[in-house]
């Protein structure tokens, strides 16, 4: 059985004991978030809209931390304009304990 869940304005595809990294979210580590489900995927069939009333996907907060550094270099030839300025993206781990449905 899985799910997709919505969060950040993003989707993920997500199994019990699955991890993974979202949008930073104000949540202490430790605690247990509730997630948006959207799809259920169960015994090869898929359920979506009032079908998925009383399913949750609850997840445990792991950690927070930034990914990898992204370079943004602007420039423009022949005119001695470079900008270059670094990005980590905030994100927080999850781990996927329940998908109740």
């Amino acid at each position: 059985m899985y799910a997709v869940v919505e969060t950040g304005g993003k989707q993920y595809r997500v199994q019990e004991g699955d991890v993974i990294q979202v949008e930073k979210l104000a949540v202490n580590e430790g605690e247990v978030v509730s997630l948006d489900v959207i799809a259920l995927g169960k015994d090869g069939k898929v359920f979506v809209g009032e079908e998925l009333a009383n399913v949750k996907v609850n997840a445990k907060v792991v950690s927070h931390g930034k990914g990898k550094k992204v370079i943004v270099f602007k420039y423009k030839p022949k005119k001695d304009y470079r900008r270059k300025q670094g990005h980590r993206q905030p994100y927080t781990e999850l781990v996927i304990e329940t998908v109740e449905g």
